[in-house]
Protein backbone atom coordinates (compact mmCIF):
# COMPACT_ATOMS: atom_id res chain seq x y z
CA UNK A 1 0.00 0.00 0.00
CA UNK A 2 1.35 3.46 -1.01
CA UNK A 3 1.17 6.28 1.62
CA UNK A 4 0.78 9.95 -0.06
CA UNK A 5 1.59 12.92 2.54
CA UNK A 6 -0.95 15.94 2.83
CA UNK A 7 -1.67 18.79 4.63
CA UNK A 8 -4.52 20.41 5.78
CA UNK A 9 -5.61 23.85 7.24
CA UNK A 10 -8.14 24.54 9.78
CA UNK A 11 -8.36 28.66 9.11
CA UNK A 12 -10.71 29.59 12.08
CA UNK A 13 -11.43 32.87 13.46
CA UNK A 14 -13.48 34.85 16.60
CA UNK A 15 -13.78 33.98 19.99
CA UNK A 16 -13.81 30.48 21.65
CA UNK A 17 -18.14 30.81 22.10
CA UNK A 18 -18.01 31.95 18.19
CA UNK A 19 -15.68 30.33 16.61
CA UNK A 20 -16.34 29.66 12.75
CA UNK A 21 -13.88 27.64 10.49
CA UNK A 22 -13.02 28.58 6.93
CA UNK A 23 -14.62 25.72 4.56
CA UNK A 24 -14.90 25.61 0.77
CA UNK A 25 -17.06 23.71 -1.92
CA UNK A 26 -16.12 23.22 -5.64
CA UNK A 27 -18.44 25.69 -7.78
CA UNK A 28 -20.99 23.38 -9.52
CA UNK A 29 -20.16 19.98 -7.77
CA UNK A 30 -21.73 20.33 -4.33
CA UNK A 31 -21.92 16.36 -4.51
CA UNK A 32 -17.83 16.69 -3.64
CA UNK A 33 -18.36 17.85 -0.20
CA UNK A 34 -17.67 20.36 2.14
CA UNK A 35 -13.42 20.87 2.59
CA UNK A 36 -10.68 23.01 4.54
CA UNK A 37 -7.88 24.01 2.31
CA UNK A 38 -5.35 21.45 1.85
CA UNK A 39 -3.00 19.17 -0.69
CA UNK A 40 -0.40 16.61 -1.44
CA UNK A 41 3.09 17.96 0.10
CA UNK A 42 5.28 17.03 -2.93
CA UNK A 43 8.53 14.95 -3.00
CA UNK A 44 11.39 16.82 -1.00
CA UNK A 45 8.97 19.85 -0.38
CA UNK A 46 9.14 20.71 3.74
CA UNK A 47 6.22 20.38 5.82
CA UNK A 48 5.53 23.76 6.40
CA UNK A 49 6.04 25.03 2.86
CA UNK A 50 3.63 23.07 1.70
CA UNK A 51 0.88 24.10 3.97
CA UNK A 52 1.40 27.61 2.66
CA UNK A 53 1.78 26.99 -1.07
CA UNK A 54 -1.54 25.04 -0.54
CA UNK A 55 -3.46 27.84 1.54
CA UNK A 56 -2.33 30.31 -1.23
CA UNK A 57 -3.14 28.09 -4.30
CA UNK A 58 -6.94 27.28 -2.83
CA UNK A 59 -8.05 30.45 -0.74
CA UNK A 60 -5.83 33.13 -2.18
CA UNK A 61 -5.60 34.60 1.45
CA UNK A 62 -2.20 35.83 1.28
CA UNK A 63 0.03 35.43 4.79
CA UNK A 64 -0.12 38.43 6.83
CA UNK A 65 -4.27 37.36 7.31
CA UNK A 66 -3.11 34.26 8.76
CA UNK A 67 -1.47 33.98 12.65
CA UNK A 68 -0.01 30.40 12.23
CA UNK A 69 -1.41 28.91 15.32
CA UNK A 70 0.24 25.26 15.03
CA UNK A 71 0.14 21.18 14.18
CA UNK A 72 -3.10 20.06 16.02
CA UNK A 73 -2.76 16.24 14.58
CA UNK A 74 -1.44 14.12 12.52
CA UNK A 75 -3.07 10.66 11.63
CA UNK A 76 -3.24 8.13 8.81
CA UNK A 77 -6.38 8.24 6.56
CA UNK A 78 -7.80 4.95 5.23
CA UNK A 79 -9.97 5.57 1.53
CA UNK A 80 -12.69 2.56 1.95
CA UNK A 81 -12.25 0.55 -1.23
CA UNK A 82 -8.67 1.93 -1.91
CA UNK A 83 -4.97 0.37 -1.68
CA UNK A 84 -4.00 4.03 -0.69
CA UNK A 85 -3.33 5.60 2.58
CA UNK A 86 -2.68 9.59 3.51
CA UNK A 87 -0.73 10.58 5.95
CA UNK A 88 -2.52 13.99 7.20
CA UNK A 89 -0.89 16.49 8.87
CA UNK A 90 -3.56 18.91 10.11
CA UNK A 91 -2.18 22.64 11.13
CA UNK A 92 -4.39 25.88 12.78
CA UNK A 93 -4.28 29.05 11.60
CA UNK A 94 -6.00 32.87 13.13
CA UNK A 95 -7.79 34.68 9.99
CA UNK A 96 -7.09 37.92 10.86
CA UNK A 97 -8.32 39.86 7.86
CA UNK A 98 -11.02 42.46 7.00
CA UNK A 99 -14.25 40.43 7.87
CA UNK A 100 -15.22 38.39 4.52
CA UNK A 101 -18.80 36.27 4.87
CA UNK A 102 -18.25 34.39 1.79
CA UNK A 103 -15.66 35.09 -1.23
CA UNK A 104 -15.02 32.47 -4.66
CA UNK A 105 -11.02 32.09 -5.62
CA UNK A 106 -10.03 30.22 -8.63
CA UNK A 107 -7.08 27.67 -7.85
CA UNK A 108 -4.02 28.81 -10.30
CA UNK A 109 -1.06 25.57 -9.75
CA UNK A 110 0.12 22.57 -11.72
CA UNK A 111 -1.83 20.39 -10.24
CA UNK A 112 -5.48 18.51 -11.91
CA UNK A 113 -7.49 21.15 -9.94
CA UNK A 114 -6.03 24.73 -11.85
CA UNK A 115 -8.63 26.86 -12.95
CA UNK A 116 -11.38 25.57 -10.44
CA UNK A 117 -13.61 27.64 -8.78
CA UNK A 118 -13.60 27.12 -4.68
CA UNK A 119 -17.03 29.19 -3.00
CA UNK A 120 -15.90 29.75 0.64
CA UNK A 121 -17.97 30.79 3.45
CA UNK A 122 -17.36 30.57 7.34
CA UNK A 123 -19.13 28.10 9.52
CA UNK A 124 -19.75 27.63 13.11
CA UNK A 125 -17.96 25.15 15.19
CA UNK A 126 -20.76 24.93 17.40
CA UNK A 127 -22.89 23.12 14.44
CA UNK A 128 -20.50 22.37 11.94
CA UNK A 129 -21.83 20.24 8.95
CA UNK A 130 -20.08 17.01 8.34
CA UNK A 131 -16.57 17.63 6.22
CA UNK A 132 -16.12 15.33 3.00
CA UNK A 133 -13.35 12.11 3.34
CA UNK A 134 -13.05 12.85 7.07
CA UNK A 135 -11.62 16.30 6.86
CA UNK A 136 -13.41 17.43 10.50
CA UNK A 137 -11.25 14.28 12.22
CA UNK A 138 -9.73 16.88 14.58
CA UNK A 139 -12.04 19.71 14.98
CA UNK A 140 -12.31 18.79 18.35
CA UNK A 141 -8.76 19.96 19.18
CA UNK A 142 -9.52 23.24 18.18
Amino acid sequence: MRTKRKVFAYITRGDEENRELLVFEYKGEPEVGLQVPGGTIEDGELLIDALYREVKEETGLPRDVLDFVGKIHKYTYYPEHQDKAYERNIFQFEYTGEPVEQFEHVIKSHGRDNGMTLLFRWESLNDLPRLAAEQDKAIELL
